[in-house]
């Protein structure tokens, strides 16, 4: 396995520790390809992923483009007069699986005329959806496979984080036909060991077919 794209159904919905659990339950490295935001997070995601995971330096993918505005990648680069060319981002060959997260959800943009779906496209990796459990995950989430679906982009799965929500969670399988992969529960305080107990509630299986 080269290695699993991860997005979100929306911003702020737990992929970044979604990312790091699945990192630690693959013994993979990871790669944030495009961030945003970093004056307000230096280190971006990939500083994140590397604390909560305990992955020393060569584990981590360097960021290609990397903007200071809390913005869209294609807002945050015409801020600084920047270019962001999707031309460029290939999947680097690692020994071990790459977890590649994406910025926001499918559909952000990262130039005037392309998103993340493209760059899910170019790299060509089974994508891992990971979505709010409570109100409001049903229509995003199927929303988001529909997309995918649309784009022939594969779904390997889906995390659903927060409070088991099984209403929900059945929904969604009987609509959207998705797999799910683990329902992850808020953690306090997040620390590399919780971190790892997130990860043993993943199930890989559907990710290695």
């Amino acid at each position: 396995m080269k290695g699993i794209f991860v997005t979100g159904t929306d911003t702020d919905v737990g992929k970044t520790v979604a990312a790091a659990a699945l990192v630690r339950a693959l013994d993979g490295d990871y790669w944030k390809p495009v961030q945003s935001g970093t004056a307000d997070l230096p280190e971006g995601d990939a500083g994140t992923v590397a604390a909560l995971a305990d992955l020393p330096p060569d584990r981590i993918v360097p960021t290609v483009f990397a903007y200071r505005a809390p913005l869209s990648p294609d807002q945050a680069a015409a801020e600084e007069g920047a270019v962001l060319d999707l031309a460029t981002l290939r999947l680097p060959p690692r020994a071990r699986p790459v977890v590649v997260e994406g910025a926001g959800g499918l559909l952000v943009p990262l130039t005037a005329t392309e998103t993340i779906a493209d760059l899910m496209a170019r790299l060509a990796l089974p994508v891992v959806v990971v979505a709010r459990s409570g109100l409001g995950t049903i229509n995003h989430t199927l929303l988001t496979l529909e997309a995918l679906a649309r784009r022939d982009l594969p779904c390997a799965g889906i995390i659903l984080m927060g409070p088991p929500n099984p209403r929900n969670r059945d929904a969604i399988i009987r609509f959207g036909g998705a797999t799910i992969l683990g329902e992850l529960p808020h953690v306090t305080p997040l620390t590399p060991a919780a971190v790892a107990d997130l990860a043993r509630r993943l199930t890989l299986e559907p990710l290695r077919r």
